[in-house]
């Protein structure tokens, strides 16, 4: 089914930390306040167990975390994605996993680790970006650090479509760095000629680090369709696709692109 407009569920949490029982339980709860359908929920980055770099907490694909997010695809009949991490074939990857309602589950490996907290010295990182689709549109999934390197997440030009219309961010992103991430996030949205969607965690995590949340969406011309938001909430907003079609056709600035 193709849909011209996208309702998409921005879910800004605080995390329990290195706890995914009591996160998983709390999100299923907060889920349950959603209001009409959606089609599309986004979780945060490392949702089930905050920003934590210890292996020991890594699942291997299939289990707990993973059927969670099946189920809860299959309750809502919506596309559900966030990032935990996973071991996979004794390599440790911070994964975006979207689970699909038919049961389906396609994912992305984190491309850049985040040095400052030895996240490299842990985790494997993904090689190849994914391109998801659904209802017509094409959602492109990128986590955290990925923010800050925009040659990985240029749009192109294939064959006259663009390869995606939706780009995600999920984050632990703290608040120290609360004006880069709100400039980053406006500036992918307009190089890119793509929604640009940001779901951030809230509250504070045992390395000591505050969030702010900021959680938002912003549309191709960089101006936001949801506002920055710091209270833990889901906010619900929907995007539409003949809008955007209509700003590449009368702008098509990526066709000039070298890449």
């Amino acid at each position: 089914m193709i849909a011209d407009n996208l309702k998409v569920a921005l879910v800004q949490t605080d995390i329990y930390w290195e706890n995914v029982e009591a996160n998983l339980n709390e999100l299923e709860e907060k889920l349950w306040a959603l209001e009409g359908n959606v089609d599309l929920i986004i979780l945060p980055e490392t949702f089930n167990t905050g920003f934590s770099i210890n292996k020991s907490l890594a699942e291997v694909p299939g289990l707990k975390t993973q059927r969670w997010l099946l189920q809860i695809a299959s309750q809502y009949k919506a596309v559900i994605g966030g990032s935990y991490l996973v071991n996979d074939k004794g390599l440790i990857y911070n994964r975006f996993v979207f689970a699909f309602p038919d049961g389906r589950i396609e994912s992305y490996d984190k491309k850049h680790l985040f040095s400052m907290m030895g996240e490299e010295k842990i985790f494997k990182a993904g090689t190849q970006k994914l391109i998801v689709e659904h209802k017509g549109w094409r959602i492109c999934p990128m986590i955290c650090y990925d923010l800050r390197f925009p040659e990985w997440s240029r749009n192109k030009i294939i064959e006259g479509e663009y390869e995606y219309d939706l780009l995600v961010f999920i984050a632990n992103w703290p608040s120290t760095r609360q004006n880069a991430w709100d400039s980053l996030l406006t500036a992918r949205a307009i190089e890119n000629q793509s929604y640009v969607l940001g779901v951030n965690r809230v509250g504070r995590d045992l390395n000591g680090l505050d969030y702010m949340g900021r959680s938002q969406v912003v549309d191709y011309q960089g101006e936001y369709i949801q506002s920055p938001y710091q209270e833990t909430k889901i906010a619900i907003v929907e995007i539409q696709k003949q809008t955007l079609n209509d700003f590449r056709g009368k702008y098509p600035f990526l066709k000039d692109a070298r890449l």
